[in-house]
């Protein structure tokens, strides 16, 4: 590794970035690094630029670069660290692996200025992608949400099966129910009035024999098989004519006439 080599790519570096570049050893240098703004998206102007204002914000990185004695023919040893956010084991393991693959690709040039260009552009990509998948669960939860109030506003939809086992849920506590007032009724009725009370409780209401008869009518209206039905109209007026025929019967009329 020829050190003019070294002093010439660090002060290119130094002129690029004046703030962020730190040199720790003559072979070893570290950059702060921000994620590259993304291009704006199908929303409008003004969400993007608050979304990279956000991004920028959001995470920050220190990329190490410690040169081997081969370098620009080997790739330079690297490291990135967070100096704010975090990142996760996968995520940092997915951006050096994207590193490495840039410095195979620039092997016999100077390399740093490439690779911390791809560190920003991965960098800012990655965070795009977080923004994406906060929007995603942030959906997902409002549809749950929706989907629970909905459920919970309209209730159990009604089926003959859940009538018929809310009806015999229903019957039994009003039967309870019934049972209890008026075992606190009999309670309250003096003792020789009781079995009287108990007499008429087992009397069949009004309603019951009105039922009960007219399912008898209905049952005699039927009638036994076989039988003949009468029309008593037709009879009334078979009888009348038989009346009129017999008074004309008994007319005579005379000669003169």
């Amino acid at each position: 590794m020829s050190s003019e080599v070294l002093a010439e790519e660090y002060e290119v570096l130094s002129s690029i970035y004046p703030d962020e570049l730190e040199k720790v050893a003559e072979d070893e240098l570290k950059i702060r690094v921000e994620p590259a703004e993304q291009p704006p998206s199908s929303e409008d102007q003004s969400k993007s630029e608050k979304l990279c204002l956000f991004t920028a914000q959001e995470v920050q990185l220190t990329l190490f670069v410690k040169y081997p004695p081969e370098y620009p023919d080997k790739v330079p040893g690297l490291a990135i660290h967070s100096s704010r956010g975090s990142l996760s084991r996968d995520e940092e393991k997915m951006l050096l692996n994207t590193l490495h693959e840039m410095g195979e690709e620039s092997l016999g040039m100077a390399m740093v200025f490439t690779l911390v260009s791809q560190l920003q552009e991965s960098l800012g990509k990655l965070i795009s992608e977080r923004e994406e998948l906060r929007k995603i669960e942030a959906a997902e939860k409002a549809r749950r949400e929706l989907e629970a109030e909905t459920a919970r506003t309209r209730g159990t939809p009604v089926t003959s099966s859940t009538f018929s086992e809310w009806k015999k849920r229903f019957d039994k506590e009003l039967a309870a129910k019934v049972a209890a007032e008026d075992e606190e009724r009999i309670k309250a009725i003096p003792p020789k009035e009781r079995e009287e009370y108990k007499r008429n409780k087992l009397k069949p209401t009004g309603r019951q024999l009105f039922e009960k008869d007219r399912n008898f009518g209905a049952d005699d209206e039927e009638g036994e098989e076989g039988a003949v039905s009468v029309d008593i109209s037709q009879y009334e007026r078979n009888t009348a004519h038989d009346e009129v025929e017999e008074v004309e019967d008994r007319i005579h009329f005379s000669d003169s006439d």
